[in-house]
């Protein structure tokens, strides 16, 4: 009789266990498509079988499992970070070059050619007063190009201000989340498996924006860092970072008047914009403080814009003042057509203009040698197109190719970066597939699953059923 009831009591207990393992299939199936789900097993145990000391044997559960692969996540968050760096360059980047047009049909291109064909038109009839107001109103129009150029990389810069403020923003509130979800761990809810996922859904998402690290402690709380070293959540305990415009000044600047840059400050205050390098606001970083000021300038750099508009109106003006408007006598000597603020380098594409005071008859086309050659300075002018001499060219090129030199680095950058998403995008894809061999849901392994031990579970049933039988009878031949 004993037998026959450690027999009822030993199937009792597997269907319990069994019915434990179907509810966890049952949830994994639910959770296949959850973003951040890891899948769970159930821990079956032998129980000991002894009858001399009264052990029945049989199966019993142990507690809930997580296939989550702590190594597997910070593949996919390092895999991200990098193609959310990638992603930011080549966006930024597709709007910046669309400013810098090589084709000649517009914007500096142009109007330099358009330029240099007024000057020789004027040096082929130097008292033509059509041709005259033709060199000022293409000079006005170059100006107008070097100041919408500068405008424009100025307003890009001012984005990615507003960009960086907000990625930081962004940071910090998903930063605060998993600070709520560590709290609640604290709680006692530890093994909590949506919490785990909203927690690694989260993380995914934060890693997108910085190059963070994750690291569990045994209480199942996470500890987060921002480039390996500086702290953003210690347990519950946040450490929010923020952004700030400001002019550096160790070294001492050589533009004090130059636009200012973008520094990411820690909680106390320390600067750590040199070590936040991964992600999205790495590359916001990287084009507000290193790409944009190569163009516009910066505290320590004038920019090539303003080196080109600087040098080539001191070159005009230099050849226009050398020249004599009247041969005399007394001889007229020229005058200057272009004016842009010298007192702060980088400001000088921006503030490029023609001399509104200079008339077109006042436009120097005598070279007074010797000998005097009348269309002398035009047709010098001219020859800027493509010079010989080094005192016509701008870092040892023509203006052309220097502007040429300054789009092109837009365009192999962009290339660069467009490359480097392809390839990181295969990284991403192949650390998430990873991923999914290490604990994603399987719906043919549930399927699997769920047939042997819902097998199992009949068959435990079955056996029950014949034992409650013979319970049964064995109490009817004691009577």
């Amino acid at each position: 009789m004993s037998n026959l009831l450690a027999s009822v009591v030993s199937s009792a207990g597997s269907l319990e266990a069994y019915g434990r393992v179907l509810e966890a299939v049952q949830n994994n199936v639910s959770n296949a498509s959850t973003p951040g789900y890891a899948k769970q097993r159930v821990e079956l145990y032998a129980i000991p079988f002894d009858p001399a000391s009264g052990s029945t044997g049989g199966v019993r559960a142990g507690k809930l499992v997580s296939a989550r692969n702590e190594f597997a996540e910070q593949a996919v968050r390092q895999q991200t970070s990098g193609m959310g760096y990638q992603q930011q360059l080549v966006d930024s980047l597709t709007a910046i070059q669309s400013n810098f047009d090589i084709s000649g049909n517009q914007g500096i291109p142009r109007a330099l050619n358009n330029l240099f064909q007024s000057f020789s038109a004027w040096g082929a009839t130097p008292d033509n007063q059509a041709a005259r107001q033709t060199v000022v109103a293409r000079a006005t129009d170059l100006a107008l190009s070097f100041q919408h150029a500068v405008n424009t990389v100025s307003a890009q810069a001012r984005d990615a201000e507003q960009q960086i403020s907000q990625t930081v923003d962004q940071v910090n509130q998903l930063v605060g989340q998993i600070q709520g979800y560590n709290h609640l761990v604290m709680q006692g809810n530890q093994g909590d498996a949506g919490l785990s996922t909203r927690t690694h859904a989260s993380l995914e998402e934060l890693a997108t924006l910085v190059d963070v690290t994750a690291t569990f402690e045994s209480d199942g709380t996470v500890n987060l860092t921002l480039n390996g070293e500086t702290p953003l959540l210690l347990g519950d305990q946040q450490f929010k970072i923020s952004s700030s415009v400001y002019q550096p000044q160790e070294p001492p600047p050589a533009n004090a008047s130059g636009p200012a840059i973008v520094r990411i400050q820690r909680s106390d205050g320390s600067d750590i914009t040199s070590k936040t390098t991964g992600a999205q606001l790495g590359a916001l970083l990287h084009l507000r403080n290193q790409i944009l000021p190569s163009f516009i300038g910066d505290a320590y750099q004038a920019g090539d814009l303003n080196v080109m508009a600087k040098q080539f109106a001191d070159r005009v003006n230099q050849l226009l003042t050398s020249g004599n408007i009247t041969d005399g006598p007394p001889a007229e000597a020229g005058i200057a057509l272009f004016t842009y603020d010298t007192t702060n380098a980088t400001n000088a594409a921006a503030s490029l203009s023609v001399d509104p005071s200079v008339t077109p008859d006042q436009l120097a086309a005598i070279s007074p040698g010797p000998p005097a050659v009348s269309n002398g300075v035009p047709l010098t002018l001219s020859a800027l197109a493509n010079p010989v001499q080094d005192a016509d060219k701008v870092n040892g090129v023509s203006y052309t190719q220097f502007y040429g030199l300054l789009a092109g680095r837009v365009g192999s950058a962009l290339n660069d970066a467009t490359d480097n998403q392809d390839a990181q995008r295969s990284l991403v894809a192949q650390a998430k597939s990873l991923r999914q061999q290490y604990q994603g849901v399987s719906l043919d392994e549930e399927a699997t699953i769920l047939m042997q031990f819902q097998r199992a579970y009949q068959a435990t049933s079955k056996l029950l059923s014949v034992l409650d039988q013979l319970t049964e009878a064995t109490i009817n031949i004691l009577q």
